[in-house]
């Protein structure tokens, strides 16, 4: 029997306020895994973490406090205003 699994196996959070999120897709034949793959994607201070898994959503709610967002927006914006067009 063939089975996929699809889960979180690392989450990190960078000193930004990032959270960087590692998804494995794993196929099992009979319970060996035959085969897997890695997905990773970046959570920023303060977007919608609404379809994450709950692990993430919870270390988004414990570190994505109003500073951190702040400080986020604050360090996107004057990167945005130091690249020449």
């Amino acid at each position: 029997m063939l089975e996929k699994i699809v889960s979180v196996d690392l989450i990190e959070v960078v000193e930004n306020g990032c959270i960087q999120v590692r998804t494995k897709t794993a196929i099992k034949e009979d319970g060996v895994e035959i085969t897997s793959q890695f997905h990773r994607h970046v959570v920023v201070p303060g977007a919608d973490v609404s379809a994450e898994d709950a692990k993430v959503q919870a270390i988004a709610a414990a570190i994505h406090t109003p500073e951190v967002i702040a400080a986020y927006e604050a360090a996107i914006a004057s990167q945005q205003i130091a690249q020449p067009k």
